[in-house]
């Protein structure tokens, strides 16, 4: 795709003007139908996204056109018409706006698309009926909720192993013609529903509501206000009063109930697991006083000490700062998450300690086993100043791998971390994994493709989806674990400022950049002690790459990425074209677009070991090693 989808920074008024129909008539050669998205949103003039929302605006054309015509794309002849036709309609908003200068385009483009499919007809025969029917039974309705957009989209993501021919440009790739097939014949509604623009083609409809209407409700608003000025001012002081003191009492009352809530859910726990409830006494006596000679981490949360219990044991002591009593459910959910799950490469709770002082205020504090290697970060980006050997990192990479799947897979109900990064992999004596802080962990109740909830984590291991739009799957945590991944292999942080530009650059840019060059072993860190053959550093490479892709459904689960870091067969990794940084230069998107008219859109291996599948039937098995044997295998 062209540029990445966002929504913050795009300010939407009208797409399409009423010049379309004055358009159409000076290019009567172009089938296309200007007309249809006259009542779509269109971006500010000066808008960074414009060239991807009047490339999503072509997409909703060609579905229209394939919906009337059987036909996905105009004919050759008309494709100068069609960008005049287009450059005719965006005059009125967009006067000194070239679409093809500006964007990349190049005036084929418009009629040419993937694999030379035109008709309805040749893009059936590439997929399985199968396939098809599983997008139609979930594309038929209205879309205009997450849950059936969500549902549908991941049923079209589906079609992309199938194709896998040679794209020209992108204005119709192989990635949007699952989008234009499925807004045309699968769903009901058609292409310029509004369910179905939005969730397809990230189109909005315009506001309906008119400039006179709006002044019409002003005055009627000030009449009313002025009428009852009097009144108000009577009883303002009166009722302020009473809010306050009646909000002030509601206030007190659920700081009391959680509090309850909270001390019954801790207690039920430890009454129901193996956790044991540490005096505030005990923890002091354990960390001499809290002494600061015994901090071994420092968070946004509070600090994390050593200490040696009475039986000498060492633990690790994670005291939250600024607590209050409406605090404590954080506390308790965070105690619940992790006194959940037991498994090898998760951080193991021992306890827990709620306390109220008159001098220390009010205490929470988690108590877990002690990890004295440190953490992934500190030895990466920390103190440590040797270099972790390749086996080391082998080892490290599918600690984490696992610990995550069992998260995902192995517990129940599935947990979700939310902040996976460097500084939360800690390394036992052997340097063996463990997964830590589940501060923000969520629970996935059984059945949901994903929940929409207020973005937390860490900067640069967040994924696209769950930063743009809150959208949080278990492939959030698969993003976040590429990124690692990446950081692992090649020693370099999730951000770094390019000296050059200035600009940030994420690890996983940066190494697709490598890969898309056919330097996938630049990635590793050079000096690198004991490396491993080049077949196995370029998988982890591939691997890294792949999870760390921005678009959630190219990402695989936990679950295969660990049977591929087990795996002792060599494979080729097939991975899907990436949309252009939203930070990327005029050159980075130059380079971009003459690449991807001149390949496949998909990347693999170029040391030709056997594709690697996942299973499913056996047409996308032999289709899968058709691509990595064919003429466009590296």
């Amino acid at each position: 795709m062209f540029l990445h989808r966002t929504r913050s920074s795009v300010v939407f008024v009208l797409f399409i003007l009423g010049a379309a129909s004055l358009a159409a008539g000076q290019n009567s050669s172009c089938p296309l139908d200007f007309s249809v998205l006259q009542p779509f949103r269109r971006p500010r003039p000066d808008g960074a996204t414009t060239c991807q929302y009047l490339l999503q605006g072509l997409r909703l054309l060609y579905s229209q056109h394939l919906r009337q015509t059987g036909s996905f794309l105009p004919p050759p002849d008309s494709a100068a018409s069609c960008w005049a036709a287009l450059q005719s309609a965006i005059a009125g908003f967009l006067p000194r706006f070239d679409v093809r200068s500006t964007c990349g385009f190049e005036t084929p483009w418009i009629s040419e698309g993937c694999m030379n499919i035109t008709a309805r007809s040749q893009f059936e025969a590439q997929i399985p009926n199968s396939t098809l029917r599983t997008a139609v039974m979930r594309c038929n309705l209205s879309l205009e909720s997450n849950t059936p957009c969500a549902s549908c989209t991941q049923s079209l993501s589906a079609f992309q192993a199938y194709l896998t021919g040679p794209s020209v440009g992108n204005v119709s790739d192989c990635a949007a013609f699952p989008s234009i097939y499925a807004a045309a014949y699968a769903n009901m509604y058609g292409p310029t529903d509004k369910g179905t623009a939005k969730c397809l083609f990230q189109l909005d409809l315009a506001s309906s509501s008119s400039g006179n209407g709006k002044k019409f409700k002003i005055l009627v608003s000030l009449s009313v206000l002025l009428v009852a000025s009097a009144l108000i001012t009577a009883c303002f002081w009166y009722y302020r009063r009473k809010r306050r003191y009646l909000k002030r009492r509601s206030l007190e009352a659920d700081r009391r109930q959680t509090q309850t809530q909270t001390q019954s859910r801790l207690d039920s726990m430890s009454e129901s697991t193996t956790l044991v409830k540490f005096s505030f006494e005990e923890i002091k006596k354990a960390t001499d006083n809290f002494s600061r000679h015994n901090i071994i981490g420092r968070g946004g949360y509070g600090n994390v000490f050593k200490g040696v219990l009475a039986d000498g044991s060492e633990v690790a002591f994670k005291r939250f700062k600024n607590c209050s009593a409406g605090g404590d459910a954080t506390f308790a959910h965070e105690v619940e998450v992790i006194a959940s799950i037991r498994h090898v490469h998760l951080l193991a709770l021992r306890g827990y300690c709620t306390a109220t002082t008159p001098y220390e205020g009010h205490q929470r504090i988690i108590v877990c086993d002690l990890v004295s290697n440190g953490s992934l970060h500190d030895h990466l980006f920390g103190g440590f100043n040797s270099q972790l050997a390749w086996p080391l990192r082998q080892r490290i990479a599918l600690g984490m791998a696992r610990g995550l799947a069992y998260l995902h897979y192995g517990a129940q109900p599935s947990i979700i971390h939310r902040d996976i990064k460097a500084s939360n992999i800690l390394l036992d004596q052997t340097f063996e994994a463990k997964v830590a802080d589940f501060g923000l962990a969520k629970f996935n109740p059984e059945g949901m493709t994903h929940m929409s909830t207020r973005v937390a984590g860490t900067m640069g291991y967040v994924a696209p989806e769950y930063a743009l739009y809150g959208q949080l799957t278990e492939k959030s945590d698969v993003y976040s674990f590429g990124v690692v991944l990446l950081e692992l292999l090649s020693r370099r942080k999730a951000i770094v400022t390019e000296e050059e530009t200035g600009q940030p650059v994420s690890v996983a840019d940066w190494a697709w950049s490598l890969v898309r060059q056919g330097q996938t072993l630049d990635v590793v860190e050079d000096g690198m002690p004991e490396k491993g053959s080049p077949e196995v550093m370029e998988k982890y490479v591939l691997i890294a790459v792949l999870c760390s892709h921005p678009q959630l459904h190219a990402r695989p689960t936990m679950d295969q990425v660990v049977k591929m870091l087990e795996s002792n067969d060599f494979t080729v990794i097939s991975i899907p074209q990436r949309p252009i940084p939203l930070v990327a230069c005029r050159d980075e998107i130059d380079r971009s677009v003459s690449s991807s008219s001149g390949g496949s859109g998909k990347l693999t291996s170029p040391t030709g070991y056997q594709a690697f599948s996942f299973g499913g039937d056996a047409h996308a098995h032999a289709h899968a090693h058709a691509h990595a044997h064919g003429p466009h295998h590296r």
